[in-house]
């Protein structure tokens, strides 16, 4: 069951966004950062379920994935379970994705009879109609609930090392082998589609066949930070690669997060045409999967360009860096809702996105995303 989180009272608290030690000049235009909930991804109306859960499960079409997602930010999305024949009659028509489940087909203008965990994807308009606050309550083998970052919350950057986040703060964005910061809303930083620079090693002696080669057969480098793409073109490539990745979210739950941003979504457009947006699309889905069944809301990090493909990727939120920059911010919001997290790197771009978006969390940051201990670091919040 996807809850959402509880929106604050007070609305006037400024708001902060964090992001990775691996921030990139937004060079390919993907790199804003922005959280958003992607319910029924029909626009930016709130659910008509009086619990506001969506569903987070039935995005791949694959049976058995029951995880859902409370809190309908971006799309009138509705609840997705038919809680083990004790609550009523689910009705998501709209843009189901047809996830069979015992008891019962839930997909585009279907009825769930209250079969086991039954899932789909709710659509734009969707009303949930039975069954009032019995979501996530089904059967043997229901997903944990995933909970979503609560919108317009102040939001801290930290991946350039963990510290002490800034009063007010309600939500923060570490690194995985970092851990979440206590009684806030933690993001978990993985880097799913290149290396780190201090792993590259590991990669190229335990996985070479996972890291992408050119046509002489050379790794492909992001030269802006020295990383080694991962190979996401075929898909045996990719459920080798989920089962890396997929493993460190898993820790990231085990630990305590409550929520994945996976950067480098856009490394195809580094890749010399050796990669393609739907292998990226593909492998999101897979690994978005993989965080539902372990309780984690599932974040779209840039690459304004995918938006269309948010519910095939099964994203909740977004993780926008320099959307105000590059005037994204209006695209990312009208996917995912005021659950867009925007970092800015420039105090020009920061002033003009807190004018423009006083809904939507927006932090100041040094683009090396360094510590209060540096005297490069910076943060604001608006």
């Amino acid at each position: 069951m996807v809850v959402d989180s509880p929106v604050p009272d007070d609305t006037n608290y400024p708001m902060a966004l964090d992001r990775t030690t691996r921030a990139r000049p937004h060079t390919w235009r993907t790199l804003g950062v922005a959280l958003v909930v992607s319910a029924g991804f029909g626009g930016c109306g709130k659910s008509n379920d009086t619990n506001e859960t969506t569903d987070a499960g039935g995005e791949s079409g694959t049976a058995g994935s029951t995880a859902q997602v409370s809190g309908a930010g971006a799309g009138s999305a509705t609840d997705t379970t038919g809680g083990n024949g004790t609550g009523g009659t689910d009705t998501t028509g709209g843009t189901g994705t047809g996830v069979t489940a015992s008891g019962g087909t839930a997909g585009a203008g279907a009825t769930d009879t209250g079969g086991a965990n039954a899932t789909g994807a709710a659509g734009a308009g969707a009303t949930d109609t039975g069954g009032a606050g019995t979501a996530g309550t089904g059967g043997a083998g229901a997903a944990p609930t995933v909970r979503l970052p609560p919108p317009d919350a102040q939001f801290d950057y930290q991946l350039g090392g963990a510290y002490d986040p800034p009063e007010g703060a309600q939500i923060v964005s570490r690194d995985r082998n970092d851990p979440p910061a206590p009684g806030l809303y933690n993001i978990c930083y993985v880097n799913g589609f290149q290396t780190q620079p201090d792993e590259q090693d590991w990669w190229l002696t335990e996985h070479p066949e996972l890291v992408l080669r050119d046509h002489a057969g050379d790794p492909v480098v992001d030269e802006d930070w020295g990383e080694l793409l991962l190979d996401v073109s075929t898909a045996d490539q990719r459920e080798a690669l989920a089962a890396i990745v997929g493993a460190w979210i898993a820790g990231c739950a085990a630990d305590g997060f409550d929520a994945v941003e996976l950067d480098n979504l856009d490394s195809y457009s580094r890749s010399d045409g050796l990669l393609e947006p739907d292998q990226a699309v593909a492998f999101m889905a897979a690994l978005s999967e993989v965080a539902h069944e372990h309780g984690l809301a599932f974040a779209q990090k840039n690459s304004v360009e995918l938006l269309g493909d948010a519910e095939a990727m099964g994203t909740d939120f977004a993780v926008a860096e320099e959307c105000n920059r590059w005037d994204e911010c209006a695209e990312y919001q009208t996917v995912y809702g005021n659950r867009v997290f925007v970092i800015e790197y420039r105090d020009p771009d920061f002033t003009v996105g807190c004018d423009a978006f006083p809904e939507l969390s927006i932090i100041r940051r040094d683009l090396d995303l360094t510590t209060p201990a540096s005297s490069s670091y910076v943060y604001d919040a608006c």
